[in-house]
This record gives C-alpha cells, sequence and structure tokens, in this order.
C-alpha cells in the first residue's frame, strides 16, 4: 500500500522547506537563550493553515487527516520539537469538538483554524500524572457560575494561550474502580500573556522544551461562567481517552522528527570533521552508527504511517498507538544519543543542534504516557488487565 500520495508528497514537502527556512533558524537562536517562540513564527504557522489540519472545512480547517497532521509534525520537530508542538494547540484539542455544542463549534474552530484561539491543556496535577482518574481539583456549582480550587502541573502555554481546557472534578462514584466518572472539563477563556482572575501560574524550570513555559498553576475560588463546561457533566474522562491514538501517533512523529534531525546533523558533521587525515565518515564505526540510526528512523515512520492509516480510517488502533508511541520514542533518544557521540566534544556544547534533539528527545519517552505506560496499554492488550 502506498501511503504517501502524490498529494501528501506535495504537503511533505512544503512543511520540509517552511521547517528548514522559516523554523531552524529561529530555533538556533532562541532555543540556547530558553527564548519563546516569536509570535511572528505563530503568524506565519498560521497563514500555513497548521493550527487547523485536522478541523473541518466547514469551521475554516483543511479538513485533512492524522497522516497529514503527522506528516507536517515530523518536518516541523525536524527543526524543532516545541513548534511541532504548538500545532497540537489548535488540532489537538479538536478531540473536544466531538461533545461541543454546534454554538460551541461555531465560536471556537474557525478562530482555532486561524491561529487566534490557541489553548494549553490542564490535566495533571502534583500527584496526578498518566494516573488521569486522581485528580483532585474541583469544581462545584454556584448558581450560574462553576468556582474552580486545587493545584494543576505540567500545563504548558499557560500564559500565551487563549484559553486553558481544564479537568477538575465536579462529582464522585463510591465504587473505586469508577473513580473516573465524575471529572468535567472546562474552557477558560483568557488574554494572552495573562491568567484567568484566580489563578496563579509558576514556570517550571525545565531541561529542554524551550520555546515556551510550562506551569503550575493554582486554582483559588476560580469563577467561571457555567457556559465554559465543555460536553456532559462528569464524562471528560471518555472525551480525553478518545484523543488518545492521535495524541499518541502525534508524539511518535516528533519523536521520529528529533531522531531525523539528529541523524541529518551527524552525517554533515562526520563529512566535515577530519581526524587521521580523513574525514571520519570513513570510519567503519561511524557509517555502521549512521546506518542503523537510519534504518531505526524509517522503520519508526513506517510504523506511525500504518497506525496514521487506521486512525484516519476509522480503525480501532490504540494498542498500536501505543506501540508506535514506544518504538519512536525509545528511538529518538538512542539515535539522538548516537548523533551526539558522533559529534564527539563538539556535540556536549550549545555549539551545534544535536544537543537540543537529544535533550528534547528524552521527553518523548515521558509526555502523552511514559514508557512504562505504553507498554502497561500493550500488554494488558495482549495478557488481560493485570491486578
Amino acid at each position: 500500500m502506498t501511503h504517501l500520495t502524490e498529494e501528501r508528497r506535495m504537503i511533505q514537502e512544503a512543511a520540509r522547506e517552511f521547517a528548514m527556512k522559516e523554523v531552524l533558524p529561529v530555533a538556533n537562536e532562541l532555543d540556547p537563550v530558553q527564548g519563546d517562540i516569536p509570535m511572528e513564527l505563530r503568524k506565519k504557522l498560521a497563514d500555513m493553515g497548521y493550527f487547523g489540519i485536522m478541523i473541518p472545512e466547514a469551521y475554516g480547517g483543511m479538513g485533512l487527516g492524522c497522516f497529514e497532521y503527522c506528516l507536517i509534525a515530523e518536518e516541523l520537530a525536524r527543526a524543532w520539537m516545541s513548534v511541532a508542538s504548538l500545532i497540537a494547540r489548535g488540532n489537538g484539542l479538536i478531540g473536544s469538538a466531538t461533545v461541543m455544542t454546534e454554538e460551541q463549534r461555531q465560536q471556537y474552530l474557525s478562530r482555532m483554524a486561524k491561529g487566534e484561539f490557541l489553548g494549553a491543556f490542564s490535566l495533571s496535577e502534583p500527584n496526578a500524572g498518566s494516573d488521569v482518574a486522581n485528580i483532585t481539583c474541583r469544581a462545584r456549582r454556584d448558581g450560574d457560575h462553576w468556582v474552580l480550587n486545587g493545584n494543576k502541573y505540567w500545563c504548558t502555554f499557560a500564559d500565551q494561550a487563549d484559553f486553558i481546557m481544564v479537568l477538575a472534578r465536579t462529582g464522585e462514584d463510591p465504587d473505586p474502580k469508577r473513580r473516573h466518572v465524575g471529572i468535567s472539563a472546562f474552557l477558560i477563556e483568557k488574554p494572552r500573556g495573562e491568567f484567568p482572575p484566580g489563578v496563579k501560574g509558576n514556570p517550571i524550570p525545565k531541561i529542554g522544551y524551550f520555546g515556551w513555559k510550562t506551569f503550575e498553576l493554582a486554582f483559588d475560588n476560580c469563577r467561571i461562567p457555567a457556559s465554559c463546561l465543555v460536553g456532559e457533566a462528569g464524562k471528560a474522562f471518555y472525551m480525553v481517552t478518545s484523543g488518545l491514538e492521535k495524541a499518541r501517533a502525534h508524539t511518535a512523529a516528533r519523536s521520529i522528527g528529533l531522531a531525523r534531525g539528529g541523524l541529518e546533523d551527524a552525517i554533515a558533521y562526520a563529512k566535515q570533521r577530519v581526524q587521521f587525515n580523513q574525514p571520519i565518515a570513513e570510519f567503519q564505526a561511524i557509517r555502521f552508527k549512521i546506518g542503523q540510526m537510519a534504518t531505526e528512523i524509517e522503520a519508526a515512520r513506517q510504523f506511525m504511517y500504518s497506525v496514521c492509516d487506521a486512525i484516519d480510517t476509522g480503525r480501532r488502533c490504540d494498542k498500536e498507538a501505543a506501540m508506535v508511541k514506544l518504538f519512536a520514542s525509545e528511538m529518538s533518544e538512542r539515535v539522538t544519543s548516537e548523533a551526539l557521540q558522533i559529534h564527539g566534544g563538539a556535540g556536549y556544547t550549545k555549539l551545534y543542534a544535536v544537543e537540543r534533539h537529544w535533550r528534547d528527545a528524552r521527553l518523548t519517552k515521558i509526555f502523552e504516557g511514559t514508557s512504562e505506560i505504553q507498554l502497561r496499554i500493550i500488554s494488558d492488550h495482549l495478557l488481560g488487565r493485570g491486578a
């Protein structure tokens, strides 16, 4: 089966040109000093339509599938993973549209597609990461409003977003196996560069994933209109899990892009670095490393294409999505580490982009569900749920 049609190749080539011309120079300049992705670049992404890849044409989007989304994400991640992640601030929240009212879809989706209404997702808490059902941030109804109290963690882009999608507990189920029941989602609009009234944010110091900030949020009697509720009260857990296949394919795409950045940089360096009177690319040890790296990247890419095709044709692939996320992220750290090794001492400096690829690749094994969580999902499919 040929996954890459002529139309998809054109989309891929346009994204590659954009990434190398518009994104890579910005990444090389700003990542070493932990600068934020500039508004000018965000505008260019919007002009390319990249915030609305999967948003239906009826709402101003491109109306494409997960396959095209991941094609573009790989190219952007090859330049700067943070930019490949930024486009999810429109596309990545499309899953919530399935539970929105038509009025909410009309109000939000066209603005998302234009890059005018980008969101931050606030799910994790200090004591609840992959254990989503354990969140304790609460929302209580008070007349025509909800009042939120509690702490959230790992909320990237919370300051610059136009809204924050917050998951909070609105009810309880006495059955401990049904802790996920009673979690609701709220879309809280806010000005860019500010937090909503009743919310304070502190940046979390990170070792990578620069270009934007990641926050710990404190909700202290944050009062929001009842209309901020997205979907049915108490059912947000299902909204979140329904989008995990696309999110994990997207993470695989980002992982592959990072690994490709490491490979391409390593090839370029090996050709120009001379030792013992010849380029190090002539040494078998280096050549075999590069051959192995390229093989692993291609294997991950073809696996990702297969998963994307399943998603776009409506076939269930939660096991395969977990597999490709696991395989690609583990591969990415391994390949970028080898790329750094090929650079030798130069790779351990900020003078070369390979250290950025390596730092960011390490994160892909953690976010969107750790490698251990993916293994739990896969083994549960094969062996049945463990105790």
